[in-house]
């Protein structure tokens, strides 16, 4: 008997068996997109941030400054000892006033400038792809080069059109300079037009700097549109996506910040849901 519980103990000690098993998969504390919560947002932004911080979040993704100064959300960013990490813009706004992008995104303290979705009408094509490839060079030189920010491209669906042997997306990645432009993968729109984000994080390490954490609901079937009914956002491991499998392929490929993303209008059951989630999954 003492030779087992000694042999058991041994086997402890090493890491292996009932311990390792209790690992955590996500550690870190996921961040939060303002999108999440506009409604709120459009109402009360310094209450909408007391929310968020009450749940231990204070990473955050802006794409909309609702109605207030960048100065003045830094201050209440500051006051509750929250960050911006990254500010999402329209495409409009990168082509017509890049320079206050980056003024803003400077002084939110962001590292990264966002942008989720490209123009266009009806099928992406092959066309609109190569004068994507040409605006996002450019605009994450100017970026980086003026500002010292990294842009990131969030993908939506559309850009999954069949390509060679790929799609247009992985067209965008090969020919978009990784010194200047990286991507925001949002899971959702990865699996809702029938990709699998472990498979391109795995085929682009590096490149993916910035996550949305969200899950789709069981049952939906996809396609290139980029567009489906917000209830369909569900909370994160009741839906169809293999979340451990994203987020260990995502440590290893060097994701910097992710944040939880429910279009839905259910996050105040979704979101606690969520991040009760994170916090106890294991491997």
């Amino acid at each position: 008997m003492k030779n087992s519980v000694s042999a058991f103990a041994f086997v402890i000690l090493l890491g292996l068996g009932p311990a390792q098993a209790q690992k955590k998969v996500f550690p870190q504390t996921p961040g939060m997109v303002s999108y999440t919560y506009r409604n709120s947002f459009q109402k009360n932004v310094a209450a909408t941030l007391d929310t968020i911080k009450a749940f231990g979040i204070t990473d955050m993704e802006f794409s909309n400054l609702f109605g207030k100064t960048a100065a003045d959300l830094r201050r209440l960013l500051d006051e509750r000892g929250m960050k911006c990490s990254s500010f999402g813009v329209g495409y409009p706004d990168l082509q017509n006033k890049l320079a206050e992008v980056g003024q803003n995104a400077k002084t939110l303290g962001a590292e990264f400038v966002r942008v989720a979705w490209i123009p266009h009408q009806g099928a992406f094509t092959l066309d609109m792809a190569k004068k994507t490839v040409d605006d996002f060079n450019r605009f994450g030189k100017q970026l980086k080069d003026e500002y010292g920010l990294t842009f990131c491209y969030h993908n939506h669906g559309y850009e999954f059109e069949k390509y060679e042997d790929g799609t247009l997306f992985d067209y965008i990645i090969k020919n978009t300079d990784p010194k200047y432009v990286s991507y925001e993968l949002d899971i959702l729109w990865t699996v809702f037009p029938g990709q699998d984000p472990v498979a391109l994080l795995k085929k682009y390490p590096n490149r993916f700097k910035l996550m949305h954490l969200k899950d789709l609901r069981k049952g939906v079937v996809g396609n290139l549109s980029g567009g489906t009914p917000v209830e369909n956002d569900v909370a994160l491991g009741t839906g169809q996506i293999d979340l451990p499998a994203v987020l260990q392929a995502a440590q290893k490929a060097g994701v910097q910040h992710y944040y939880i993303e429910d279009e839905s209008p259910s996050i105040a059951i979704q979101v606690p849901q969520s991040i009760a989630y994170l916090k106890n999954l294991k491997k």
